[in-house]
């Protein structure tokens, strides 16, 4: 399957997504590792995961680098060779990755009603009040990526979703909001951009899937929605 869709979030900050409908064997054809991911991919025990790894490193190539121009820190957090800035997240039936000329973070989550049951664990439930329940899924996960892509782009331990990141008031349609980060006597500001990925219907369900990407910048404007 080729490259799926490119959001370009300002000049110089671009999300490309990967919708994953190759085989394992096809991918994994496709791409060169270099030992220490051959390693990790030999290591993971889902297949669907094996695939989400091996389509980041198709849209590696798509824009123009290998896995051999990726490297991870000791907390797992991945840049690039050349200084460019990048995040990283898959997500069942795609994957995407974000590169920027400076520090982000990314979250693509398909929506699901778990994320209900799930979210006073990192939210103020509050803040879902009044809509519908198929909206409130919606917001709910965007809320959890706003807070997943600050973890990625502050890359910090300690740093709790419910007690140090905080979003502000959005509607489903605004596309953009802002966040707070609280944390060690510190206040930081982000620009968050988030929005649908709507599939068409499976062949086999007949059920169409709603992915959220989230993506999160340091004190940057972006564009127009």
């Amino acid at each position: 399957m080729p490259l799926h869709k490119v959001i370009n979030i300002n000049p110089s900050t671009s999300i490309f997504l990967w919708e994953i409908t190759e085989s394992f064997e096809d991918l994994f054809d496709e791409v060169q590792l270099n030992d220490v991911n051959l390693i990790r991919l030999n290591t993971m025990k889902s297949e669907l995961h094996q695939r989400g790894f091996l389509s980041v490193r198709k849209l590696l190539a798509h824009c123009g680098y290998t896995d051999f121009d990726l490297v991870y820190d000791q907390s797992g957090k991945p840049f690039l060779k050349d200084g460019k800035h990048i995040s990283i997240s898959h997500s069942h039936a795609f994957s995407a990755i974000a590169l920027s000329s400076q520090n982000i973070g990314i979250d693509l989550e398909l929506v699901k009603e778990k994320v209900l049951r799930l979210s006073p664990r990192f939210m103020d439930t509050s803040h879902l009040s009044g809509l519908p329940e198929s909206d409130r899924m919606k917001k709910a996960t965007i809320i959890w990526g706003i807070k997943e892509s600050v973890f990625k782009l502050k890359n910090e331990p300690g740093i709790s979703f419910i007690d140090h990141i905080f979003e502000s008031p959005f509607q489903l349609s605004d596309k953009n909001c802002t966040a707070e980060l609280r944390f060690n006597d510190t206040v930081e500001s982000f620009a968050i951009h988030f929005e649908s990925l709507l599939t068409e219907p499976g062949q086999d369900t007949g059920i169409a899937e709603n992915y959220m990407i989230v993506c999160t910048l340091e004190n940057e404007m972006l564009l127009d929605a």
